[in-house]
Order: structure tokens, then C-alpha cells, then sequence
């Protein structure tokens, strides 16, 4: 017995050592090789160079272009574009071109934290629903779909709109319901590999659930989650957009695309035409350069795992 247990575990352990190889081709994507593809992609390249450009300038421009965006000054309100205020000023004196900058600052803030955190809990829970399976994995997405059945822009605007709003907050609640679909990509790539070689050889030798799920199975699933979080913080940017339209966004003093759209729209009859067609091109250049390089990048893990 204690021979044959011995053989087993040698079995399993050449069998681990066989499997590793394969899973950094297949599993998880070496950097090079993503980068190099990523840069034979046209579109995914002018995503990345103008996402780049976008956060750059948001990040950056305030600090070499200073502009004071807490205090009214009515003398200088609707101003067209002209020296001193390249984008104009809006109806409150501010000058566009700073609050766009800061607007996009909050956005792509709120965007990331909101992401992050919804990658982070629907990749553990996809994790630990693809590993179980059985009755756990099916009472866990059952819970999922129950969920994703939810309408999700009502209760954010509800939770908006009972809650003082804030960056952190915006992004703790888009987070907290953006969660699903994560988890069930993730449980998805976690079926196909929990019957990998690897897999079965570090269940032979002993692993627990949990190293499994953190060494094993979350590492070899980066290529979809990585994927998934450029998605999400699209998504993110393009749901803060619409709070701050409707009047539940980010409050005075803090700038948001959002407000600043809904109050451009409001003066659309006066052709105010600098206070909706700068901030609208932002977001929409923001959230195409996010999604050129989302498909960018999971063609490139598509291909490399093949």
C-alpha cells in the first residue's frame, strides 16, 4: 500500500511538472507575447495610445494648466472659446477646459476603484462556484442570475440618491453590482480548467481548496480577468455619466462629465455649443479607446491560449 501510495505520488508529481510548460503557453499569456500582438493590432494600438493621451492629459493638465473650480465668478460666465479660456467658460464662470480635466480625473478614478472591485469579488466567487460545482456551484449562480435580473441603474440611483455621493462611494456601489458578471466569466474558464492536468496533480498531491483557487486557477484565469476589468471600467465611466445627467452624480464642488452634459443641454437652445460637445467627445472617446483595447486584448489571450 505505502509502494503504490509512493508511485501516485511520483505519478502526480511528473505529471505536475509536464503540465506547468503547458499552462504558461496556454493558461496564462506571457507579457511579451500579448504586448507583441497587442501591436500588430491597429485598433487596440490607437486604443491604447488614445486612452493614454486621454488620462494623461486628465491626470497632468491640472497641474500645468491651473484654473479655480470652487469659486463662481459671473463676470466671466459663457464665455466662447478665446484667449485665456481655449474651451470657454460655463454658465458659472468655470473655465471648461479645467473642469473637463478634472471631470475626467473623477471619472477614470471612480472607473478603476469600481472595477477593481467588482473584478476582485466576482473572481473569487466565480473561483470558488467553478471549483465546488455540484448543488454549491448551482445555489451561487442561481444567486447570480437572480441578481443580474435586477435592475441595476434603479438601485444605483437609489443608493445615489440616500447616500451622500461621493468617489468612493459611487465606486463601492457601481462595484458592488457589477460584480456578476465577472463571476460568471470566471466560473466559466474555472470549469474548463479545474480538468487540466495541473489541476488533478495538485489535487493528488493535497492542495487545499483554497490554494487551488490562489495559486492555481485564479493565476491561470488572468487573461479573461484582466479583459474584463477594461470592460468594467467603461462600463464604470459610462454609468457615472449617466448619474451625473440625471442629477445624482458626484455634489458641488467636485466635477463630474455627467453634470457637466446636463448642464450644457440645458443652454443647447442659446448655442452655448463649447459646453456639450467638448465633454461629449470625451466620454465618448474615452469609453471607444477602453473598448478597442478590451478587444484588442482578448484577441491577443485568445490567440496566445490557443
Amino acid at each position: 500500500m505505502t509502494s503504490r501510495r509512493v508511485d501516485d505520488m511520483t505519478t502526480a508529481t511528473d505529471a505536475a511538472a509536464e503540465a506547468e510548460p503547458e499552462v504558461t503557453k496556454a493558461g496564462h499569456p506571457a507579457a511579451r507575447s500579448v504586448l507583441r500582438r497587442l501591436r500588430r493590432n491597429p485598433l487596440g494600438l490607437t486604443g491604447g495610445l488614445l486612452l493614454v493621451l486621454l488620462a494623461g492629459t486628465c491626470v497632468l493638465g491640472p497641474l500645468l494648466y491651473r484654473t479655480d473650480q470652487t469659486a463662481v465668478d459671473p463676470l466671466n460666465a459663457a464665455l466662447p472659446p478665446g484667449p485665456g479660456h481655449p474651451l470657454g467658460t460655463d454658465t458659472n464662470g468655470f473655465d471648461v477646459l479645467g473642469r473637463l480635466m478634472e471631470g475626467g480625473q473623477v471619472s477614470l478614478q471612480i472607473g478603476l476603484l469600481a472595477a477593481l472591485f467588482a473584478t476582485t469579488i466576482g473572481t473569487v466567487y466565480g473561483a470558488v462556484a467553478g471549483l465546488a460545482g455540484g448543488v454549491v456551484d448551482g445555489v451561487l449562480m442561481r444567486l447570480v442570475d437572480v441578481m443580474l435580473s435586477v435592475p441595476f441603474l434603479f438601485f444605483v440611483l437609489i443608493l445615489s440618491a440616500r447616500f451622500h455621493a461621493n468617489a468612493l462611494s459611487l465606486s463601492l456601489v457601481i462595484g458592488g453590482f457589477s460584480w456578476l458578471v465577472s463571476a460568471r466569466l470566471v466560473r466559466g474558464e474555472v470549469l474548463t480548467l479545474r480538468v487540466r492536468e495541473f489541476v488533478l496533480a495538485a489535487r493528488v498531491m493535497g492542495s487545499s481548496r483554497r490554494r487551488l483557487v490562489l495559486t492555481h486557477l485564479i493565476p491561470n484565469a488572468l487573461g479573461v480577468i484582466i479583459v474584463n476589468i477594461t470592460f468594467q471600467v467603461a462600463d464604470a465611466i459610462l454609468v457615472v455619466a449617466a448619474l451625473g445627467f440625471l442629477g445624482f452624480g458626484l455634489t458641488y464642488p467636485t466635477a463630474d462629465w455627467g453634470s457637466q452634459l446636463a448642464s450644457g443641454v440645458t443652454y443647447i437652445s442659446a448655442g452655448y455649443w463649447w459646453l456639450i460637445y467638448p465633454v461629449g467627445g470625451c466620454i465618448i472617446l474615452t469609453v471607444l479607446a477602453l473598448n478597442l483595447l478590451a478587444d484588442a486584448l482578448r484577441d491577443a489571450v485568445g490567440r496566445r491560449a490557443d
